[in-house]
């Protein structure tokens, strides 16, 4: 009985830790990432209920929490480089575990020893999380959770590659239907419930810091769509500028403008104007990246930093989100009303300040806006200086109605 007790804490503290996740996520409105651990710890509560519940000798047993676990640890690794920007190659943890449960069913068929079944598995495991690390290290982000989370990571790659082995030296062999009174089996509890907890804990800081920024940069948001102000724009580009440049990082400017949006406002109120901006913005954020930066600098046009994306990459975005709205039902104007965007498209240039950078895309939105809309133009070198005073910032202060 005490036995059984112990096995269901690990499944248990998992599965606090989803629901703790999903709060987080849930009322603190974060970013898809801390869903995704939310996600993983309910895989990982399956993986382990499995583990304790399912017959020992079961020649299912491995497969099913094999499954579990891989398909947890791919949503759990994908999430934490999603949370700095970076993305893991699906394909590759697929290719893991399709070998790994091809190796597991061959030893699984050979003996009814499950030496080589842990063996096996652990390694596919580790495989995969020392695949995220690489990754993770070559993130822009380096903050002292950021380094606490590499180094779990790296723990955890590290404990799934030695313990079994480790452990088997001890204990020459387990038998299928001894296994659950093995040492192996009481090690791997007391380890997968350390790693849970130290693991969750990190990550439920890391997501709360997040949820304090979050609250401090309300005051920088705009009101309508939530994303950056034009001013917290402009502050972060003052970061992020030298930031690329120092660690040879190719930065993108897209700026995007709502096309004919006066006519909007005139012909079906300001309502559905506003419901516009807001759809738009929406499509946005759905299109972006957790590191890239987003804003409403004024009116119905937005910029878009993108981080490490070459002027080219930063183009299909563009064209993404334009053919995207173009399709877009928007409340308040009809189903078969449609509206349109012009994009402009730069990338940094070596010590180029924000100003100047501003000035390049603005004149592209411009070049799309005068060549008949609803088009990514890419690149200007010449800012669009007789068209109008430029500001600090080198925003154009034309009428609206000019060039909407």
């Amino acid at each position: 009985m005490q036995t059984q007790i112990l096995g269901l804490l690990t499944p248990l503290m998992a599965l606090v830790f989803a629901a703790t996740f999903a709060a987080l996520w849930r009322f603190g409105r974060l970013k898809r990432h801390v869903l995704g651990f939310a996600i993983s710890y309910l895989l990982f509560a399956a993986g382990f209920l499995s583990t304790h519940l399912l017959p020992p000798d079961a020649v299912y047993l491995f497969h099913t929490t094999q499954a579990f676990y891989s398909l947890g640890a791919a949503v759990f690794l994908a999430s934490l480089c999603d949370r700095v920007g970076q993305r893991v190659h699906l394909g590759s943890f697929a290719a893991v575990y399709l070998i790994s449960a091809a190796a597991l069913t061959v030893a699984v068929s050979v003996s009814n020893e499950v030496g080589a079944r842990l063996i096996i598995v652990n390694t596919g495991y580790g495989v995969m999380f020392a695949m995220a690390v690489t990754t993770l290290l070559s993130a822009r982000r380096k903050t002292m959770i950021d380094t606490a989370i590499i180094a779990v990571m790296a723990v955890q790659a590290a404990d799934f590659l030695v313990r079994p082995n480790m452990t088997l030296m001890f204990e020459q062999s387990i038998a299928a239907a001894a296994y659950r009174d093995s040492i192996y089996y009481s090690l791997i509890g007391l380890v997968l419930g350390v790693k849970s907890v130290a693991t969750a804990i990190l990550l439920i800081g890391a997501s709360v810091a997040e949820w304090t920024t979050s609250l401090r940069e309300t005051g920088e948001r705009d009101d309508l769509t939530g994303l950056r102000n034009r001013g917290a724009f402009e502050d972060a580009m003052r970061t992020l500028l030298p930031q690329a440049q120092s660690q040879g990082r190719a930065l993108s400017l897209v700026v995007a403008d709502i096309d004919h949006f006066k006519q909007v406002n005139d012909i079906w109120g300001h309502q559905a104007g506003d419901a516009a901006i807001r759809e738009f913005a929406n499509l946005i954020g759905r299109m972006v990246r957790g590191c890239d930066v987003t804003a409403r600098i004024g009116g119905e046009e937005f910029c878009i930093a993108v981080w490490d994306c070459e002027e080219s990459a930063a183009q299909r975005l563009a064209e993404r989100i334009r053919s995207s709205f173009a399709r877009t039902v928007l409340p308040g104007m009809g189903e078969d009303m449609r509206l349109t965007a012009s994009f402009g498209v730069v990338a940094a240039k070596e010590g180029e300040a924000y100003s100047r950078l501003f000035a390049r895309a603005d004149a592209a939105l411009y070049r799309a806006k005068e060549s008949g809309r609803d088009k990514v133009v890419v690149g200007s070198d010449e800012p669009r200086l007789n068209q109008g005073a430029w500001t600090g910032t080198f925003r154009r202060e034309l009428p609206r109605s000019a060039t909407a």
